[in-house]
């Protein structure tokens, strides 16, 4: 006996639409059964998870500063994803793109102008694109795998974000603790209802990133571009697009708006540069692009979904006393289910048997 995926000629539109919910639908299944096996009550989990962040104003913004960088990468990866370009080192553009935009407040101290943030946020920008050039270079030019050079990319930017925050730009007033200065307040990205919570810009900008993409996408001739070379680069070619000149838009845009995440979280929700300034967005945004079936508009309500994991995971180890690591394990499940149905969608599993005669070898 033999399994294999048959490819299917028609693609129903409403299991299309309803793979996304199928696939929540199963992961919160896997989890119920994930916290039962734990010894915790999987009602008051799951309430911690998804239902405790919806309850404070305060827990709301929270939410907004979580979803802002996952929505502003997935946005990115969604295009670059669409042209058949594997982005998958959109942690390290977030985080060159934080080191990038903080040069100016931390070298430039004695600057004040209304222009530092500003310039800030388009450092960033470049910043992230600029590292995301690599892997594309790579690929357009040497051919590449895109999808080891971008995620080996990811451990070298780390490194060097380390290495900045613990040497030459570590606070000498900081008694030692390895960050960097506050930044001052023309180079922090300011709050959109200060009297409420810390929600700043960040979200807004992952907000109209979404609509832009999304218009581009379906009303350009850039949007029928990446459509067609991602699904065929050999009828891309006889439309006469170039593939290679794609695999540098895909990795420059989606590099571009992850190097703004990167230095809207900094300037925006820490304050300044320090070892550690993700929980893995850049990788968790993999899951929200894919879990948007590719499309800008949905990265922004899935953004939230896996907002709500980061925040819920925090206050589950509070209230049911479940680990942080539970959070990485749910965003890991949602990934593979969501895989699965899209799969299942396009193939069909089909049995085939065989029998080996005596004179076959």
């Amino acid at each position: 006996m033999r399994i294999e995926l048959e490819r299917r000629l028609q693609v129903s539109k409403l299991f299309g639409f309803l793979s996304p919910l199928l696939a929540l639908a199963l992961a919160l299944i896997a989890g119920t059964i994930m916290f039962a096996v734990l010894g915790k009550d999987p009602v008051e989990a799951l309430d911690a998870f998804f239902v405790e962040p919806l309850l404070e104003v305060w827990s709301l913004h929270e939410l907004a500063i979580k979803a802002g960088p996952l929505i502003l990468i997935a946005v990115g990866l969604c295009v670059c994803y669409r042209s058949n370009n594997w982005n998958i080192g959109a942690e390290g553009q977030f985080t060159i793109g934080a080191v990038a935009g903080s040069y100016i407040p931390i070298v430039f101290t004695d600057w004040h102008s209304p222009m530092v943030l500003p310039l800030m946020l388009i450092a960033g920008a470049v910043g992230g694109a600029l590292y995301a050039a690599i892997p594309a270079l790579l690929k357009a030019h040497f051919n590449t795998n895109e999808i080891l050079t971008s995620l080996m990319l990811v451990y070298i930017a780390q490194l060097y974000l380390d290495w900045l925050s613990r040497g030459p730009w570590r606070d000498p007033q900081g008694h030692n603790f390895p960050q960097s200065i506050d930044f001052p307040p023309e180079a922090t990205l300011p709050a959109i209802w200060a009297d409420s919570g810390r929600a700043h810009w960040g979200i807004v900008f992952a907000v109209v990133a979404a609509i832009l993409a999304w218009f581009m996408m379906k009303y350009t001739l850039k949007g029928f571009e990446i459509t067609v070379l991602g699904q065929s680069a050999r009828a891309g070619r006889f439309a006469g697009f170039s593939s290679r000149k794609m695999v540098w838009f895909g990795f420059l845009f989606s590099g571009a708006l992850a190097g703004l995440a990167g230095i809207s979280e900094v300037s925006g929700s820490i304050g300044h540069l320090q070892p550690a300034i993700s929980p893995g967005y850049g990788f968790t945004a993999i899951i929200v692009a894919f879990l948007a079936r590719l499309n800008p508009l949905g990265a922004i309500l899935s953004g939230f979904v896996l907002a709500l994991t980061y925040l819920g995971g925090e206050a589950a180890q509070l209230s049911p006393g479940i680990s942080a690591k539970a959070a990485s394990v749910f965003q890991g499940l949602l990934l593979f289910f969501v895989l699965s149905c899209d799969t299942l969608i396009y193939y069909k599993i089909r049995l085939t048997w065989s029998r080996v005669r005596g004179g076959a070898a």
